[in-house]
């Protein structure tokens, strides 16, 4: 037992004179790892920060701008929109033909500067005018902005 114990001690010499061998011990010096408090690489760090704020915003502009254009292509989409397209633009088929039919007609070979208003369900103003061989026609908003306006040639048309 007595050789244990002796044995046991020696083992605990070498290993205490192992490891005090290997540690080793030096200053302290705290350094901050961020450019934003040491200064090094300082201007890279804020446009990185600035760069990646830049995309966060676009990128809210963005799904903002596709939830509006899913929204219109949604509202586009609907039977009462399509059904309101459709009888507007009937409407002013009709319209035009109306015009049209009244400003070539062999009784109109009479009328002189004289303008013709037609108003439209939507508000739209319609007006025209037959002189010297002419049909002038301007087309309004219902703000009384113009929108169109042109004249055309009376003459033989050949089909």
């Amino acid at each position: 037992m007595k050789r244990m114990k002796t044995l046991n001690q020696v083992v605990i010499a070498i290993l205490a004179l192992i490891c005090s061998a290997t540690v080793a011990a030096g200053e302290l010096v705290h350094q901050f790892s961020s450019p934003a408090f040491n200064g090094n690489g300082y201007s890279s760090h804020v446009l990185t920060i600035e760069q990646l704020e830049a995309n966060r915003k676009q990128k809210i502009k963005d799904d903002a701008k596709a939830d509006a254009d899913e929204l219109e292509r949604d509202y586009k989409s609907t039977n009462s929109y399509k059904f309101q397209n459709n009888l507007e633009s009937r409407i002013y088929a009709t319209l035009s033909k109306q015009i049209s039919d009244s400003l070539f007609s062999e009784l109109n070979d009479l009328v002189d500067d004289t303008w013709y208003d037609a108003e439209t369900p939507f508000g739209d103003t319609v007006s025209w005018m037959r002189s010297d061989d002419r049909i002038y026609v301007i087309i309004k908003d219902s703000n009384g902005d113009t929108v169109a306006e042109f004249d055309v040639p009376v003459g033989d048309f050949a089909f």
